[in-house]
């Protein structure tokens, strides 16, 4: 059975116009077309007009819906819009500064010929801003250049400690992933209280949906990450700073502590415990090696993998303990499927 697909992208603000337009050119142009592209933008009336403007005269099989995020300001509200607009078996989710390979939805659709795969992610690869370009900052140690960091979920790429082939994951990473829309219908999407608004690095919201939709549809179901799925997602100049790395750590600690609230400890931390206990310590020996034999980038690198575990603990705890006013207050998992809304079987 072919499945069809619909590919939304969000976004919020002019100064990424260019990579807005990449985004959509990429699906657009893709050796795989969606049967829709939907394009939501989170409550900024002069970039909604101007991408209205830039698709009206799009000619092309795909149908191209824009619209306005239909609910609270934010990425979960968009991409929110984005589900109740979308039309096809499949809803996917690109970012509006990244790219998609050529075969990008292809790859992204050959797991669900298993009837059980609820969803889909792939990798994301940085484009970083260094010059000469695609210079790795020393800000995110790699074991070699071209390798995955153990810091690059900071800027929403694949990081070191990831699957080196398509297998089952707990969560998929924002910038390049996909659900069955009926099991997108039985739940009420992404959780608002969670997610980025803006520039505000916060996340989770992610990590929340799909523990939740396995626990809705059962543990014989699976959520797939297969790397050969590839976007390359820019990094802007402000996110290879000590600034951005210590705030999106902060976040990250904070959004994880309400995920543990909405869904326990145990399933919101069970990946990062294994992140923290095997491949943090290897990368700190490796960068610790490199600054005792006289490479600065080793000092650079030891102190990032240090201050960002210490920092995102910090968040955590301070998530824990005092709980800002923007997240769950309640016990109780967010966007819990009313009586009136049963889950929908997985369907093939």
């Amino acid at each position: 059975m072919t499945l069809s697909s619909s590919v939304v992208i969000c976004a919020y603000t002019l100064d990424r116009w260019l990579d807005l337009t990449a985004s959509a050119g990429s699906v657009l142009g893709g050796a795989h077309r969606p049967q829709q592209l939907v394009v939501v933008i989170d409550h900024n009336d002069e970039l909604l007009e101007r991408t209205r403007r830039h698709f009206s005269g799009h000619r092309c099989d795909v149908a191209v819906v824009v619209a306005a995020n239909a609910h609270r300001r934010g990425l979960s509200g968009a991409r929110n819009t984005g589900i109740e607009l979308a039309t096809e078996d499949l809803v996917a989710f690109l970012d509006d500064d990244a790219v998609a390979d050529p075969r990008w939805l292809e790859q992204l659709l050959a797991p669900y010929d298993d009837p059980a795969t609820l969803g889909v992610g792939g990798a994301a690869r940085p484009v970083w801003p260094a010059a000469p370009p695609g210079t790795r900052p020393r800000l995110y140690p790699s074991a070699a250049p071209d390798a995955r960091g153990e810091l690059d979920w900071v800027v929403g790429c694949s990081y070191h400690g990831l699957p080196e082939t398509a297998a089952p994951v707990r969560n998929l990473m924002g910038c390049n992933m996909s659900f069955r829309r009926s099991a997108l219908e039985s739940t009420t999407g992404f959780s608002e209280d969670l997610g980025r608004i803006g520039r505000t690095p916060l996340g989770c919201e992610e990590t929340e949906l799909c523990i939740r939709l396995r626990r809705i549809h059962g543990e014989a179901t699976s959520i797939v990450f297969d790397p050969s799925a590839l976007v390359s997602h820019r990094v802007s100049p402000d996110r290879v700073r000590w600034r951005y790395l210590l705030a999106r750590c902060y976040g990250e600690g904070v959004s994880k502590a309400a995920v543990a609230v909405m869904v326990g400890s145990d399933a919101a931390l069970a990946a990062e415990r294994d992140y923290v206990r095997r491949i943090l310590p290897r990368a700190l020996r490796r960068e610790l090696r490199r600054a005792l034999s006289g490479h600065w980038h080793g000092v650079t690198g030891s102190t990032a993998i240090l201050l960002g575990a210490g920092v995102t603990a910090l968040g955590y705890l301070r998530g824990v303990v005092g709980r800002p006013a923007n997240l769950p207050s309640e016990a109780r998992p967010a966007n819990q499927p009313s009586e009136a809304r049963p889950a929908a079987a997985v369907t093939g």
